[in-house]
């Protein structure tokens, strides 16, 4: 009967012992340019696309590709009407830094603002020489403001599901207040629902 009992524990030990917590604990590197579509939410292949084709619309542009002096953009604020937690933030910078790589425009720093003030204040506290202190007065206005709106539709019947995103961007003038220019990408994607082993 002893013998039943060790047997049984050790059956059991060797059973489960594969259900015990789990990791990821070896990976490599990846290519960023390969899509992923690992699940059904917002990905970076998504904002690679989207991002690569407005801003090779807008840089196209007769406000911009026309313009005789590149002219001053801010890129503000990407509204997210999605049902997701998405960093549009990060959608934002990136359509700055493709826009600054085509070299058509230049940019206002919204988000350095409160630093430029402190660093004013500083400058004319008495420390910094006459010569070199700046101030305010100086700066140059934005000609342009760069913001959005990212939208999204969800549709599940069975095992089938379709995930819709579309983001629309606009270029306004900041003297007219006039949208100078305005475009969207749609981006579908499709999924079917299937037992995951552990």
């Amino acid at each position: 009967m002893r013998w039943c009992k060790f047997f049984f524990l050790g059956f059991s030990l060797l059973t489960f012992s594969g259900c015990g917590p789990q990791a990821f604990v070896e990976g490599d590197y990846d290519d960023v340019a390969t899509e992923n579509l690992l699940t059904d939410q917002w990905s970076e292949t998504d904002m690679q696309k989207t991002v690569n084709e407005l801003v090779t619309s807008m840089l196209n542009h007769n406000a911009i590709s026309r313009a005789k002096l590149p002219p001053l953009v801010m890129v503000t604020k990407l509204q997210n009407k999605t049902s997701e937690h998405i960093d549009t933030q990060s959608v934002m910078d990136m359509v700055q830094v493709e826009l600054m790589r085509g070299g058509k425009v230049r940019f206002v720093d919204k988000a350095a603002r409160e630093d430029i003030a402190e660093e004013y204040e500083y400058q004319n506290s008495g420390v910094v020489s006459e010569a070199s202190k700046k101030g305010p007065g100086g700066q140059a206005g934005a000609d342009y403001i760069v913001n959005g709106r990212l939208d999204s539709i969800v549709q599940e019947v069975g095992k089938k599901k379709t995930v819709y995103y579309k983001i629309t961007l606009n270029l306004t003038n900041l003297k007219s207040g006039v949208i100078e220019w305005s475009d969207h990408k749609q981006i579908r994607k499709k999924y079917k629902k299937r037992s995951v082993g552990i």
